[in-house]
């Protein structure tokens, strides 16, 4: 289905959306780390496809973007990409650890970052729903 196309008026306003969140000040790879996180979390194939490509051409290596479902376990991500897939994963599951997480980052990111990462998230979250229920299968 072409939901892009049968609902434009809405759908546009999701992806101007993501246009402003890819607009911020925060760092890109940071974002489409996130997303595509949030994407492996959900099972969007088309998503996670679009966002490790996105990553190899920020300039993050295959061998890392492997290694995100298992970033607790690898010492091959920064503190700030830890904490950025932790919050999203909380974000995602709706965890009990919000909090704690969200009062974490402010060690790596301000206020309005941190707004921004959250709505970041959350779209993606929305966006892996659209695709996954309504989109073609790629």
């Amino acid at each position: 289905m072409d939901y892009q196309e049968i609902s434009k008026k809405t759908i546009g306003h999701l992806y101007s959306a993501h246009t402003s969140i890819r607009a911020s000040s925060i760092e890109p790879e940071f974002i489409a780390l996130a997303e595509l996180y949030v994407s492996q979390i959900n099972g969007c194939a088309y998503c996670c496809n679009f966002h490790s490509k996105e990553l190899r051409d920020i300039g993050i290596a295959q061998d890392i973007i492997d290694k995100i479902p298992g970033y607790k376990h690898s010492n091959a991500f920064s503190n700030k990409q830890k904490i950025v897939l932790e919050f999203a994963k909380a974000i995602t599951f709706l965890s009990e650890d919000i909090e704690t997480i969200r009062k974490n980052l402010t060690n790596f990111f301000s206020e309005k970052e941190i707004v921004e990462l959250t709505a970041s998230i959350s779209l993606m979250g929305t966006l892996n729903r659209l695709r996954i229920a309504l989109g073609d299968k790629d």
